[in-house]
C-alpha cells in the first residue's frame, strides 16, 4: 500500500480502538495481508490491549494505529512507548489522532503541538507531521462520545516517526586513543614552536632586552641572620607536659626519668623496715641490713631494687 510505504514480506502491526468500524478495519487488513503475505505478518492489536499481547522487542517493520478510516483513538506515553519497543530499529510508526488547535481544553486530547513531543519522548525520531485534515461529522461524534468533547478546533492529524538504527538501552563500546602517533625515533613528534619557546640558547642570555634576576635580590636582610641554635630546637616531651618518655626518646627525658628511678628510696609496704630484720617481710629490700632511723638514706645494690 502505497500511502503507508508498506512493502512485500514486511511485518506490520494495526492498531485499532473502540471506535474504529468493524467493516472498515477488517477492509483495512486485508489489504495489507495481500501486499505483505499471509503467513502471519499481519498482527491486529486493540489500543487497550497492547501490552497484554506480549510481542517481543524488535517485532514489527510498520505499525499502523488510529489509520482505520473513522477512528478516533487517543496514544496515551505508555502506549507510544510500547510502540517504539516492539518496532524494529529503523522501522516506521504511522498513526492518526485528533488533536485540538489552540488550546487544551481536555486533559485526553493533545495539543497539535504536543504530538510530536510524546512521540519524540517515547524513543522515535525523525519525527513530522504528514498530513492534517477537518473531522467528518461521525468522527466528531465519536470524539464527543468516547471523551466528551465538544468543542470546534479539533483536527485529525496523521504523523510518522522511526525507531533509531540501535534497540533502546543497548550499548557499544567506543573506540579512543588520545595517544599520540609516534615519529621516526619512535617518539611522539614534539612541535617546533613548543620546542624553540621551552629552549634557552647562549645566545638568549647575551640578549640586551632580557632581563635576567639576580637571585641575591630576592633575599633580605632578616633571611641572611644566622638563626639562634635555641629556636630551632624542638620542644621537649617534659616542656610539653608528657610524664612518659617516647620509645626512641632524644630529648633526654628517658635518661632523667632513668636516673630519677635509680636515686629514689624505696617505700616501705609495711613501714617498720627500720626496725630490723625481726620485723621485715620476705620480700623487703632492705633483709639483711641492719636497723637504722626513720627518714635515713640507705643505698640498695642494683639486685636489691624490688617492691617491698
Amino acid at each position: 500500500m502505497g500511502e503507508f510505504g508498506i512493502t512485500p514480506g514486511q511485518r506490520v502491526a494495526v492498531i485499532w480502538d473502540s471506535s474504529s468500524p468493524v467493516e472498515a478495519l477488517k477492509d483495512l487488513v486485508d489489504k495489507i495481508q495481500m501486499l505483505v503475505g499471509a503467513d502471519n505478518r499481519v498482527a491486529v492489536e486493540n489500543v487497550n490491549q497492547l501490552f497484554q499481547s506480549a510481542h517481543r522487542e524488535s517485532s514489527f517493520d510498520v505499525i499502523l494505529s488510529g489509520v482505520v478510516p473513522g477512528s478516533t483513538a487517543q496514544h496515551s506515553a505508555e502506549v507510544l512507548a510500547e510502540i517504539a519497543r516492539i518496532l524494529k530499529p529503523g522501522g516506521r510508526v504511522l498513526l492518526k489522532e485528533p488533536v485540538v488547535t489552540e488550546s487544551e481544553n481536555n486533559s485526553r486530547i493533545k495539543t497539535a503541538a504536543k504530538l510530536p513531543t510524546a512521540l519524540t519522548l517515547s524513543g522515535l525520531v525523525e519525527v513530522k507531521e504528514l498530513q492534517k485534515e477537518a473531522l467528518t461529522p461521525e468522527e466528531a461524534q465519536s470524539v464527543q462520545e468516547h471523551f466528551g468533547y465538544q468543542g470546534n478546533d479539533l483536527v485529525i492529524v496523521q504523523i510518522e516517526g522511526r525507531k533509531p538504527n540501535f534497540e533502546v538501552g543497548s550499548s557499544s563500546q567506543l573506540k579512543l586513543s588520545f595517544a599520540k602517533k609516534p615519529g621516526p625515533s619512535g617518539k611522539p613528534p614534539v612541535d617546533p614552536a613548543t620546542a624553540k619557546m621551552w629552549t634557552l640558547s647562549a645566545n638568549d642570555t647575551n640578549d640586551e632586552e632580557m632581563d635576567l634576576l639576580d637571585s641575591d635580590e630576592l633575599l633580605d636582610s632578616e633571611d641572611l641572620k644566622k638563626p639562634d641554635p635555641l629556636s630551632l630546637r624542638a620542644p621537649s616531651c617534659k616542656e610539653m607536659g608528657k610524664k612518659k618518655a617516647c620509645k626512641n626518646c632524644t630529648c633526654g627525658l628517658a635518661e632523667e626519668l632513668e636516673q630519677e628511678k635509680k636515686s629514689s628510696q624505696p617505700k616501705s609496704a609495711c613501714g617498720n623496715c627500720y626496725l630490723g630484720d625481726a620485723f621485715r617481710c620476705a620480700s623487703c629490700p632492705y633483709l639483711g641490713m641492719p636497723a637504722f632511723k626513720p627518714g635515713e638514706k640507705i643505698l640498695l645494690k642494683e639486685n636489691q631494687l624490688h617492691d617491698a
